[in-house]
């Protein structure tokens, strides 16, 4: 139940810019989110979180950003989303750790930056078709690559970290009962 609520989160997280009139660049619940979802769910729940953020795609394109929807320009992020899912799944679900969240956190933002600005450039005019092109379009998405390496560790850290320390805390409470007790 907790992995869909964050699953809503992170689609509310990339609306709530465009309900309020303010520019997010970047900086949403998704991909700490799908490693939420990914680590607490089955492999086969990556289609939910898949198909809810394709739909929030759609949504923005169409009526948030008022342009004609092509579901081939999106093909690349909706791989992302279903691979941050079954990456998280192999790798969270059964034993999570800092080092390994850290891991997860820094593969997806990581991952999402690489892809999706490859497209721009491959598939748009925006820039020159060489490595300059390239590496300009890259340098462009800086200020979105910090965003959301920011918002997916903060989200990650406070979904993964929350619990463990909840665990901490309630461990060392009873291993001071029992202390006290057995005097």
């Amino acid at each position: 139940m907790t992995a869909y609520l964050v699953l809503l989160v992170a689609v509310f997280s990339r609306l709530l810019p465009h309900l309020t009139h303010s520019a997010g660049i970047g900086f949403t619940a998704v991909g700490g989110g799908l490693l939420y979802f990914g680590a607490k769910r089955n492999r086969w729940h990556a289609i939910v979180a898949t198909l809810a953020l394709m739909a929030t795609d759609y949504y923005l394109t169409v009526y948030a950003y008022g342009y004609a929807f092509h579901a081939s320009h999106y093909l690349p992020t909706w791989a992302w989303y279903a691979g941050v899912c079954l990456m998280a799944n192999a790798t969270l679900a059964k034993r999570q750790s800092v080092m390994r969240v850290t891991g997860a956190v820094l593969a997806s933002a990581t991952s999402f930056f690489v892809i999706s600005n490859f497209f721009v450039w491959a598939w748009s005019n925006m820039y020159a078709k060489s490595l300059s092109g390239l590496a300009a379009c890259y340098v462009a998405a800086i200020p979105f690559y910090r965003n959301d390496l920011i918002a997916t560790g903060l989200i990650a850290g406070v979904l993964f970290g929350l619990p463990a320390l909840v665990r901490q805390m309630t461990a060392a409470h009873e291993a001071a009962s029992d202390s006290h007790l057995a005097h």
